[in-house]
């Protein structure tokens, strides 16, 4: 089932990832949805270009987060996706990069399916696959790296650690998404669980936009860089952050 054809007596959300920043970035499928929906609900990081595809008549309703603010709590946005689509609405729910990679889209799915709302996922250019591609640097490389993980800068408050003796591993590529507050807490636990200190970092600041900045230097120093840095941005840990200079491009 797809957002043209649900049903008149109730609506449909299709679930959007806008991808990292760059308006050009977002998908074909993306494009297209915005621009047929009756309702878009949208986060705090999509770009206005993108917000300027909807309708004229779509009703535009933004609920973006910040670091320890959120401006509609969780549980409301979920519950007006569930009341738009009751309406009949076709409703967008709209977020920056990818819906399902730390940006609860599994969550309001979830709410969704229960109430019996039907729905579809587009998915988005991730910040992580984004920001290191316009910055010069392969998430994954043979000199470097075989394998990459993606992690969350922040633990939920009732708390799950993150395994670190996981990701202190060599020929690895380890991405931090909202990291920087936790960067000096990131770096104690790497180091402390055997990661060379002169591990080679960087952090990637409003990746894929025009402001784009990176900040590079060994993980020992990832605390210092992350004071340099402003939100959004991504923390690289691993040597393929040594090709940015010979690699970069944007």
């Amino acid at each position: 089932m797809t957002a043209l054809t649900s049903s008149s007596q109730q609506g449909f959300v299709s679930l959007v990832g806008a991808g990292p920043g760059d308006p050009d970035l977002l998908t074909v499928k993306g494009y297209r949805v915005i621009q047929a929906a009756d309702v878009v609900v949208y986060d705090r990081l999509v770009s206005q270009q993108i917000l300027a595809l909807a309708s004229e008549q779509a009703e535009m309703i933004y609920v973006g987060k910040k670091l320890d603010y959120h401006c509609v709590p969780q549980d409301q946005i979920n519950q007006i996706l569930v009341e738009k689509a009751r309406e009949g609405k076709n409703v967008v729910r709209l977020k920056g990069g990818d819906s399902f990679i730390f940006g609860r889209g599994g969550e309001e799915l979830e709410t969704l399916a229960e109430q019996g709302i039907s729905f579809e996922v587009v998915p988005g250019i991730t910040a992580a696959a984004g920001a290191t591609a316009y910055a010069g640097i392969p998430l994954t490389h043979r000199d470097h790296a075989q394998s990459v993980q993606f992690i969350t800068g922040h633990v939920q408050k009732d708390g799950r650690e993150i395994e670190w003796s996981s990701l202190a591993q060599p020929n690895n590529t380890l991405v931090f998404y909202m990291g920087l507050k936790q960067s000096g807490h990131i770096t104690e636990q790497l180091i402390a669980n055997g990661l060379d200190a002169n591990t080679p970092c960087a952090i990637i600041e409003n990746g894929t936009r025009s402001e784009q900045r990176v900040f590079q230097g060994a993980l020992s120093d990832l605390a210092n860089l992350a004071q340099q840095a402003i939100s959004p941005a991504l923390i690289v840990v691993g040597s393929v952050t040594q090709l940015h200079h010979k690699l970069k491009w944007f």
